[in-house]
């Protein structure tokens, strides 16, 4: 199997009459995170985008990549996802390539059409217009990409006049591209534009066996070899010291996810799927139900299901804790590896 990080940082804001608060810490430390990562053997990192949280989620994802790319040599650098609607897609695109071209072809370039009601209100986007933006962006991403003579573009939301796109992308004819999906309708459109699927670390473990079996179904379907490294499924890891801890853990991911879908839901009622259960039990148990925790045999005997379930590309959100990083490294990754040989960084 194949293992890379997934998730965020905070940059805290500070505290009005507290001690100055280093708003940059969260970021190091994400960075300091994924280098050792790498060192341990990790494939890649990918990192989210959101906006006005409150709490400082990561909203410049290439910016924060970059960094990191300075920072590494094989790490492989993945957005998770770049919500398109919201983007001049030539600007995007010069950044990514930007970032693919100076980290030596490392870029895997995932995007989205977002879902978070608070997010799309605050750039004064109708979320009604999210599928036919992502649509427009993505077609003039996939050519300012793979053009080398001026072209120009008139749609609805985007007009451009005889440009070319600089600089040019390392990988050709343009970085992997990555779609989160989350239905059997949006795992066939990615199929369809023949990019790699991402699954999400709440989609339960039925839903991530009928997506990969659906996914591979529709590939082949067109004709194109399946590789099971073109489906990256994000879970949720922690190595508990004890049943207290576990406890806390599951507590915390609970919050969290009740937290993340207060900002997202829209005003007066959201009958999305994501939404529409208020059932604190029924969340709860999907929060449990979705979460890779334990010691690590119990971890262990959780990642080999996934494995039957067709699972070969596991992204990890370790919640920023460097500690489980080394250990999942250490007593959990050579069971999935053919040589069982980790680097110690911390030495």
């Amino acid at each position: 199997m194949r293992f890379g990080l997934f998730g965020s940082a905070q940059a805290r804001r500070p505290t009005p009459g507290a001690e100055l608060t280093d708003s940059s810490q969260g970021f190091r430390e994400w960075i300091d995170n994924n280098v050792e990562a790498e060192a341990l053997g990790f494939h890649s990192t990918f990192v989210v985008e959101h906006h006005f949280t409150g709490f400082g989620q990561v909203s410049a994802s290439l910016n924060l990549l970059t960094w990191l790319g300075a920072r590494t040599s094989t790490l492989r650098l993945g957005t998770a996802v770049l919500v398109l609607p919201w983007h001049n897609p030539v600007l995007l695109a010069e950044q990514a390539a930007t970032l693919d071209l100076l980290s030596g072809g490392r870029l895997d370039f995932g995007i989205g059409k977002g879902y978070r009601y608070n997010e799309f209100a605050g750039f004064c986007v109708a979320m009604e217009e999210a599928d036919a933006r992502f649509d427009e962006a993505m077609a003039v991403i996939a050519k300012s990409f793979t053009s080398d003579t001026p072209f120009s573009h008139r749609g609805k939301y985007w007009q451009f006049d005889n440009i070319v796109v600089e600089p040019p992308s390392a990988q050709r004819p343009h970085p992997p591209f990555w779609m989160g999906a989350g239905s059997e309708r949006s795992v066939r459109q990615v199929a369809e534009r023949g990019y790699n699927l991402l699954l999400g670390q709440y989609d339960l473990a039925g839903d991530v066996r009928r997506f990969i079996a659906q996914f591979k179904s529709d590939v082949e379907q067109r004709r194109r070899a399946y590789d099971p490294m073109q489906v990256g499924v994000a879970r949720a890891v922690h190595i508990a010291k004890d049943a207290d801890d576990l406890a806390a853990a599951l507590e915390r991911r609970y919050q969290g996810h009740v937290r993340i879908n207060k900002l997202s839901e829209r005003p007066g009622g959201d009958e999305r799927e994501r939404f529409a259960n208020h059932d604190e039990a029924a969340v709860r148990r999907l929060c449990d139900d979705t979460a890779v925790f334990g010691t690590p045999d119990q971890i262990t005997r959780k990642i080999e299901a996934l494995r039957a379930d067709g699972v070969e590309y596991m992204l990890i959100n370790f919640g920023g804790s460097r500690e489980n990083i080394r250990r999942f490294a250490r007593e959990i990754m050579p069971a999935f590896a053919g040589e069982a040989r980790v680097a110690d960084a911390a030495k």
